[in-house]
């Protein structure tokens, strides 16, 4: 049995290709490492995003391919390893509202790259410039690529074009986000959070706002590290993952500690029924 699950969700317009360094780190430390493709992205290019679908993407990963009446996560049981669930920009924003809405489908939370409300004249500004860009030639396929180069290592470069962009999906997806009221559901997520930000991300502006939402959220800021924090430092933000699931299992075992010492003894269903 691994000693937790990982489910792993990217950003706008990439896919879980963009996952493929963390995969690879992760896994070496006895993790099931589950990145998933967004509606309208990667193997669902074609596919219409919206809310509710990509909910019901993150809640049947989550629970290991199974899912209960439409769509509601299965709840895990307390001998299954921990659940955590890692979110970058779109998907840190979704990853924050999956939690507050289905709180029992998680045991931990790492929002990254999305402490900045999605609303107001940011949001309008963002919806202006993809406006824009989809009516290029290309609809912006030259120009990512161009920025991705910029901004990431070349091997990052090509773990984010290897699942293919997302051309069409920033206006639908951007109108969908700007729905949701990302401060009042971090406010009512239960379990333990971490808010992962590079320091030279513009979406951390309301780092302090967002950690204020959530009482005993634990703040990560990755020093030289810009918006797509998980490709610019790598091995960083592996590390802060890994910290989180060793306070995850910490907890785990806390709340074992009590049943051991009352003198409680599990006894497996096979051997019960017998």
């Amino acid at each position: 049995m691994p000693r937790a699950r990982v489910l792993l969700v990217h950003g706008i317009r990439t896919s879980a290709s963009m996952w493929r360094g963390q995969v690879e780190r992760l896994s070496r430390h006895d993790l099931e490492v589950v990145p998933v493709d967004l509606p309208g992205h990667g193997s669902r290019i074609g596919e219409p995003f919206t809310l509710d679908a990509a909910f019901r993407v993150i809640g049947e990963a989550l629970a290991g391919g199974a899912s209960g009446a439409a769509g509601t996560p299965v709840p895990g049981s307390p001998a299954e390893p921990p659940r955590l669930l890692v979110g970058l920009s779109l998907g840190g924003y979704l990853a924050i509202e999956f939690a507050a809405r289905h709180p029992e489908a998680l045991d931990g939370l790492v929002a990254a790259s999305c402490s900045t409300r999605p609303r107001g004249a940011a949001l309008a500004g963002y919806q202006r410039l993809a406006a824009l860009i989809s009516r290029l030639p290309d609809r912006g396929r030259r120009l990512n690529d161009v920025m991705a180069r910029v901004f990431l290592p070349a091997d990052a470069v090509a773990d984010v074009v290897a699942g293919g962009v997302a051309l069409d999906v920033m206006q639908p997806t951007l109108a969908a986000v700007g729905r949701l009221d990302t401060e009042r559901s971090l406010a009512s997520v239960t379990v333990p959070v971490w808010l992962v930000n590079g320091q030279f991300d513009h979406f951390r502006l309301e780092e302090r706002r967002m950690l204020r939402a959530a009482p005993g959220s634990r703040r990560v800021v990755i020093q030289g590290a810009t918006h797509l924090v998980s490709l610019a430092r790598p091995d960083d933000f592996a590390a802060a993952v890994l910290g989180a699931v060793a306070e995850l299992e910490r907890r785990a075992a806390r709340a074992r500690r009590p049943a051991a010492e009352s003198g409680e003894v599990a006894v497996p269903p096979s051997r019960a029924a017998g």
